[in-house]
Order: structure tokens, then C-alpha cells, then sequence
């Protein structure tokens, strides 16, 4: 395992914001508090669209338009809950929603449109990451842990802010989202924390959820079944993985697809995920000849699971903590390693990195996180408690 770099990077803290209230009362103290993360994000995204698909802001929220009746029909608070954030930041409700549903307007490129525009049709990465669950035989120090590293484009390093949701009675929320997002990665006050990694190929164009919805209606859950239904129950646009732990001990992850499922439970406690299907190859995807979409998944996920299996010998969460962070600063394969960095090789405007690496502990309800790559920087401890709000100390 690659040793951690004797420098570190400038000290930098991600954004914490707290909203509470009615869903359009949270949003705009959200769109308020992150006025600027938004407006930055929109730039990023409307120059990084304008490069990979031709397409100009207003054709891509003209896009992003097509989920807005479909989120409508499944959670009108959402909806609500976004034209709050439009308001306080002083942006359209469609500027807001094609924030929350880039994934799916990033493989809704249409090939007639490709093609128009005189170039091929390709595979889009999605979000690039490595979750993890330990808990049980995996943690030496009785505590069941949940993370990731979420990789994704380092031109929206600066947008990205931590986010505290009270909404009672549902369970109060911790996440790390983009600037006017919904849902993305986080843990709630009944316990429960979601992890999430791309998986990439193409289905049937049938309109289904934008991704952040479906996660944070996941975390809205107060117990674990529930919070399965809601994978199992509802049509999400694009294929991503779901790891889902609770603090009694038990995490299982879906490989969640428009054309079916497929899971997998840890094996002594420990459980890794990438962004290749690892549970089995939808049948769409391997009659079609699949190809795991981030090559690197493949070395991602064994090397995870390696470092991790030191939290065996662990005797308590500081030293649990230091073992996350080395495992999780991995460099083989290095720039497109398990600790992400940018490849000089690749225009800017496509740099990836490491955006921020999370660890929540379920057993104490601390939430630590990265302002960017682990290697060079320390956890952030977050100012709030998993278990302060509804549910939370039942």
C-alpha cells in the first residue's frame, strides 16, 4: 500500500450548512447558504456539457425538464424542496433540477444528436467511487463503520458542502452533496448510512428517478427494510450501486438497474464495491458484450478491501480511523488510483479527483471527511452527531 505523502495540502474545511423547516423553507435557507457554490457549479457544468455534448445550458435544462413530472408524481416535496433552493440562490427551478439529475442528462445524450453533431456516441463515466461497510469480525474495535471515496470531476471540488437536514418526523439527515443537490452520499439519525458508486451502461430510454432522488428518499427511511423498498420499489433512470449499512451490524449492497437487481452481503464483516458490476452482469449489458466502464474499478476494490482488513487489529476509533484514511489513500495505478488525482494526460475540464473521503461511524454517530484527496489531508470531524434528531437515541 502506498505510504501517505510527508505534505500535506493546504488546510482546507468543507461548508457545513443546517436547514430546517418546510421542504420550500429548507430549500431556501439551502439555495441562500450556497448561492455561490451553486452559480459556480452552473458554470462548470454548462461549459463541461458545452465540451462533451455541444449542447448550450438552456438545451441542457430543456433536458433535465423531462424528470420534472416524474419527481413531481413520486415526491412533490422534492420538487418543493428545489424551487426553494432556486429561490434562495436566485437561479430557475430547471437550473436546480439538471444539477440533480446531470448523471441522467449525461446518458440521455441521444445518438440522433451525437450523430448531428458529427460525432460518435460514447460511454460517459459515471461518478467514480469506493464504498465500504466493516463491521462485526472486520472491526477490532466493535464499531461498524461506512464510507467512500467519491471521486467525481475536480472542477466542482469548490461547490461541494456538507449539508445537516432536520425534517421531523423523518430522520434527521448528514450529507455531502454539490451545491443544490438533494440527496448524494450520507447517514441519517435511525442509523442507516448509504454509500453509492456509477456502474455505467445503457438501457431502454424509459424515464425513471434522477439518482438523487432516489438516494435521499432512501435516507428519509427510519429503518433498513424500508429503506431497501425503496430501491427495490422504484425505477431509477441509471444503473448505480447501493451500499446500505445500519449501526446494528448489517450492511448489504444492490446493484440497482432499469432492468433488474443483483446483491451481495459482506464476507466477515467487510464489504467493498467499485464501479463494475461485481454481483453479476445484467443480461442487457453481457448479450450486448459488457466492458467494466472504469477499468481501474478493478484494482480499486481489491486494493480497499486489502488495507481494510488491518481494522481487525484495531483497539479503538482513533486507530480505526487511521487505518480507514491509509487504506483508503491508496496510490497503485496512480493517477487513477484508489486516491484519486487529477491526470495531466486528460484536458482540464476533465480532470478527476477524489472530491472528498467519508467515514461515518454508526456506533458513535461521529462523521468525518475529507475536503478533497485523504492522502494530504486530515479528517474533518463534522460539528453534528449522526444521532441528534428523531430516532436517534432509540
Amino acid at each position: 500500500m502506498a505510504p501517505l505523502p510527508t505534505e500535506s495540502a493546504p488546510a482546507r474545511a468543507l461548508p457545513v450548512i443546517e436547514i430546517s423547516g418546510s421542504p420550500l423553507d429548507r430549500g431556501r435557507q439551502y439555495g441562500e447558504a450556497v448561492r455561490p457554490q451553486l452559480r459556480a457549479a452552473l458554470v462548470y457544468y454548462e461549459e463541461a456539457f458545452g465540451q462533451s455534448a455541444g449542447l448550450t445550458w438552456d438545451r441542457v435544462t430543456a433536458r433535465a425538464a423531462r424528470w420534472l413530472e416524474p419527481v413531481r408524481d413520486y415526491a412533490p416535496h422534492l420538487v418543493e424542496e428545489m424551487q426553494g433552493i432556486a429561490d434562495g440562490a436566485g437561479v430557475g427551478l430547471l437550473d436546480v433540477l439538471a444539477l440533480n439529475a446531470r448523471g441522467e442528462v449525461i446518458y440521455d445524450k441521444s445518438f440522433a444528436q451525437m450523430e448531428a453533431d458529427g460525432r460518435q456516441a460514447g460511454e460517459e463515466p459515471a461518478d467514480g467511487c469506493t464504498s465500504f461497510a466493516a463491521y462485526g469480525e472486520a472491526s477490532g474495535d466493535g464499531h461498524v463503520y461506512a464510507g467512500q471515496n467519491w471521486d467525481w470531476r475536480a472542477g466542482v471540488a469548490e461547490t461541494v458542502v456538507m449539508i445537516r437536514i432536520v425534517q421531523p418526523p423523518k430522520p434527521t439527515l448528514i450529507m455531502q452533496v454539490e451545491a443544490g443537490q438533494i440527496g448524494r452520499q450520507g447517514a441519517n439519525s435511525a442509523g442507516i448510512a448509504f454509500n453509492a458508486n456509477g456502474l455505467g451502461g445503457r438501457f431502454d430510454d424509459a424515464i425513471g428517478l434522477p439518482q438523487t432522488v432516489v438516494r435521499r428518499s432512501v435516507l428519509d427511511q427510519s429503518n433498513i427494510t424500508d429503506a431497501l423498498d425503496v430501491l427495490c420499489r422504484t425505477r431509477a433512470h441509471i444503473a448505480s450501486n447501493a451500499l446500505l449499512t445500519c449501526r446494528e451490524g448489517f450492511a448489504i449492497d444492490l446493484e440497482t438497474t432499469p432492468a433488474g437487481h443483483g446483491w451481495m452481503y459482506p464476507t466477515d464483516g467487510l464489504l467493498v464495491h467499485g464501479n463494475h458490476y461485481q454481483a453479476g452482469v445484467p443480461a442487457p449489458l453481457a448479450a450486448a458484450g459488457y466492458r467494466p466502464m472504469s477499468s481501474d474499478s478493478l484494482v480499486r476494490v481489491p486494493r480497499a478491501t486489502e488495507g481494510l482488513r488491518a481494522l481487525r487489529g484495531s483497539t479503538g476509533p482513533d486507530e480505526s480511523r487511521k487505518i480507514i484514511r491509509q487504506a483508503m489513500s491508496d496510490h497503485l495505478g496512480h493517477p487513477e488510483s484508489l486516491c484519486t488525482h487529477p491526470d495531466p494526460r486528460r484536458p482540464l475540464i476533465e480532470h478527476w479527483t477524489t472530491l472528498v473521503s467519508s467515514l461515518a461511524d454508526l456506533t458513535s454517530g461521529d462523521y468525518h471527511v475529507t475536503a478533497g484527496t485523504p492522502c494530504d489531508r486530515e479528517y474533518q470531524h463534522l460539528p453534528w452527531n449522526l444521532y441528534d434528531g428523531p430516532y436517534g437515541r432509540n
